[in-house]
């Protein structure tokens, strides 16, 4: 990657004026949910990210907002509890990315597991040798719609016998015994809603709130914080009152970076692959399959943008390392799905991208990763590097809890600083989750009233991606000649630079990464990766040779850390995938 020269707007932010009150260090969705509301409390307050927003664990996810009823199992009915009520207020304040999601859980015996069930709560040691019956299951279920008592955002759970989940859902393996099918949650764009939670904290701070991605914490000087500039490398000091260390699984490896020895972190890694596979896509029926696998890992089968989500595993990793999906891996996926739709066959020609991440764990020894808590914790840390700093140290979180630990840290935070909260988040809506459409009737006029011009389908189409922040990005549509991409029309050139310009899209990477699901869906092609370079050079100024770079890095990223090698052009893509639903 060439250095610019010319450091970024959001950079010089920072350079010229070094101090805030607190620095949150890591930009993935707890570091973001964390400024969001500090700058909400009039905060001064300013975040950094080593690499793109959501680039680390936060895009790693399952894509769930959930409850987490396998946790029951852990004993963790505090976090449970928390969930499920975060879970329906995220259903409400942020309707335009979380959903309920119907899942069903297909079981292959009555009894099974509930001997068993105390000692793996008591002593975390080791997973089920047997799987968890009917009556376990049922228990679960039974605890978990106990929790959700806020007017019903989720329907309660339904147990069905063999013949009637055969005749709900045919194709599933004809060997079981029952199905239960419950609600949880999810969240179909993830990497945007950390970015809608960005914007609301930027926006709520004004100048009090500043973030920029690729600047690294990269350790200590003269009482502050050094922070590098990972696009011109250019070093600054940086100072705080309160120093939050939100980097995930890299916390211990910030700490070490300030000066400090620390061991909390102790994750594991979790694999995905996404699969264009029409005859798995249909046998779903519109839901997640959340099921225990032969080994007793709970694992999921989800249904996402006409592909299929097919995951996770539960590896110890180090974080120190970059982490990929094994062809092990992809190999226990197909075994899963064949567990549950034994009659569909899923080949590697199906998968369209795959993906890897690690969970932000604690060090959890000899503890099974499967009961490894997913609960956090906020530790005052001790750093001789910043002795005029309180440093916090998060340990743990996820997607479904982020708002309530983010109100849990900034009050920490404040409470350091001495400052009075005054603003709770609980129902506060989200981005452009603010005033959503949620019927037909109310889109239709939505879309009719947004227009300005444009085509309805266009507008339909941006309130989908963006929520009635659609608005923002339809006023700098209007500003031009509106033209779509050839390669994909859903996509405009003025669209595109507007993820430069509004969004800090840095490089051409984190537009089909993180800005778009283009590369999700299997849908990025040569021709597309040429015309989205050719608007982010026109607007970030690439020369000729940044602009092949950029090319080239997205190119290898995806080739490298998400199994795709990219199709000349979109009809090589679509020729690729009809032929491997014949084979």
């Amino acid at each position: 990657m060439s250095k610019k020269t010319q450091p970024r707007n959001t950079v010089t932010a920072l350079t010229e004026r070094p101090n805030a009150q607190v620095l949150v260090v890591g930009g993935g969705i707890n570091g973001i949910a964390t400024f969001r509301d500090l700058a909400l409390q009039g905060v001064d307050v300013a975040l950094v990210e080593r690499g793109d927003y959501a680039s680390g664990a936060s895009a790693a996810s399952s894509h769930m907002i959930h409850g987490g009823i396998r946790y029951l199992e852990n004993g963790e009915f505090r976090l449970v509890r928390e969930s499920v009520q975060e879970r329906n207020g995220l259903i409400r304040i942020a309707p335009h990315y979380v959903k309920p999601l119907q899942t069903t859980m297909p079981i292959f015996s009555t009894f099974s597991g509930i001997m068993n069930a105390p000692l793996r709560m008591l002593t975390h040691k080791q997973r089920s040798t047997k799987e968890r019956g009917a009556m376990l299951i049922k228990i679960g279920m039974t605890i978990y719609d106990s929790f959700s008592r806020d007017g019903g955002s989720v329907p309660k759970h339904v147990f069905r016998t063999k013949k009637a989940a055969l005749e709900d859902m045919p194709a599933l393996n004809k060997d079981l015994k029952y199905t239960g099918t419950y609600y949880d949650a999810s969240v179909h764009e993830p990497e945007r809603l950390a970015l809608d939670v960005l914007k609301d904290g930027l926006a709520a701070g004004a100048d009090k709130a500043r973030a920029v991605n690729y600047v690294e914490a990269a350790g200590t000087r003269d009482g502050g914080v050094l922070l590098r500039d990972r696009e011109t490398g250019d070093e600054f000091v940086f100072t705080a009152d309160v120093v939050i260390n939100a980097s995930g699984p890299w916390t211990d490896l910030t700490n070490e970076a300030f000066g400090g020895e620390t061991k909390f972190m102790g994750g594991t890694k979790g694999s995905h692959i996404v699969v264009h596979n029409d005859e798995l896509l249909e046998a779903t029926k519109g839901r997640e399959l959340f099921f225990e696998n032969d080994d007793g890992r709970i694992v999921l089968i989800y249904p996402l943008k006409g592909r299929v989500l097919i995951g996770t595993t539960d590896i110890d990793a180090d974080p120190s390392k970059p982490v990929t999906t094994t062809d092990e891996e992809i190999d226990y996926f197909f075994g899963l799905v064949k567990h549950v739709f034994p009659q569909i066959e899923v080949t590697r020609d199906h998968i369209v991208y795959s993906y890897s991440g690690i969970r932000p764990l604690p060090r959890h020894e000899d503890t099974a990763p499967g009961f490894v808590s997913r609960d956090y914790r906020i530790v005052d840390t001790q750093i001789a590097g910043l002795p005029d700093s309180t440093v916090l140290s998060l340990v743990g979180g996820k997607w479904t809890t982020f708002r309530a630990l983010a109100a849990h840290l900034s009050t920490e935070a404040t409470t350091k600083l001495g400052i009075e909260r005054k603003v709770d988040t609980t129902g506060m809506a989200i981005g452009g989750g603010k005033e959503y459409p949620t019927t037909d009737a109310q889109r239709a006029l939505w879309i009719k009233s947004h227009r300005d011009g444009l085509d309805a389908s266009l507008v339909e189409g941006l309130l989908e991606r963006y929520g009635t922040r659609a608005a923002e990005v339809v006023d700098v549509l209007t500003d031009g000649p509106v033209e779509p991409l050839e390669s994909d029309p859903s996509l405009t050139r003025a669209e595109v630079a507007y993820f430069a310009r509004h969004e800090q899209a840095v490089h051409l990477v984190d537009v089909v990464l993180r800005r778009t699901n283009l590369a999700f869906v299997g849908g990025v092609t040569i021709d597309l990766l040429d015309e989205l370079a050719d608007v982010l050079a026109e607007t970030l100024g690439w020369t000729p040779e940044e602009r092949a770079d950029e090319v080239q890095r997205t190119l290898d990223v995806l080739r490298e850390s998400h199994g795709v090698i990219v199709p000349l052009t979109s009809a090589t893509a679509s020729a690729s995938a009809s032929a491997s639903q014949l084979a």
